[in-house]
């Protein structure tokens, strides 16, 4: 696939999967016939579409570079979603059977791939940016955030925690 840094696109989406293997294999057809990368985020991990874009802006810096962490660009995007070199971890940023909330990006933008991901996926226009403290303890557990640090910064700034850790998982590799 040709080199997509820079361009991109985030929506919105629910489904249902009851086939993990082989939902994947379908977004990975039509990822190779429109020469682009998706990626299927768990919304329910994520916090918020900040999340998502700062993990695809690294993902496309380091797997572009030529020094890539993975051995694909989708993958790539998960592992900096989850400020993580391990793939069980990343793994858990990604999508799962059953019901799906997600954030699902296309590596570049192309209209067509989305008119055929609707196919597959029910788009919407909900805005999952909230924290709600469910959520807030699953970024503090997968982040390794303390509960100090973040009566230091204030809880409005947990998305902020969370995009540091991004960034030190690239300082440190």
């Amino acid at each position: 696939m040709k080199n997509t840094s820079g361009s991109f696109e985030i929506r919105q989406a629910r489904v249902i999967i009851n086939n993990r293997s082989e939902f994947l294999n379908t977004i990975q057809s039509i990822s190779q016939e429109y020469s682009t990368h998706i990626v299927c985020f768990n919304a329910d991990n994520m916090a918020g579409n900040r999340h998502v874009e700062v993990a695809i802006e690294y993902a496309q810096r380091s797997f572009f570079s030529g020094k890539p962490i993975s051995n694909s660009f989708e993958m790539e995007a998960l592992l900096f979603a989850a400020g993580s070199r391990q793939c069980n971890m990343a793994t858990l940023f990604g999508i799962h059977e059953q019901e799906n909330i997600m954030f699902v990006c296309s590596c570049p933008v192309n209209a067509e791939v989305w008119e055929e991901l609707s196919h597959y996926m029910h788009f919407v226009t909900e805005t999952w940016d909230e924290i709600t403290l469910e959520k807030e303890e699953r970024l503090k557990s997968f982040f390794s955030i303390t509960r100090e640090e973040l009566a230091l910064v204030g809880r409005a700034r947990i998305i902020d925690l969370v995009l540091e850790r991004i960034a030190l998982l690239e300082v440190y590799r």
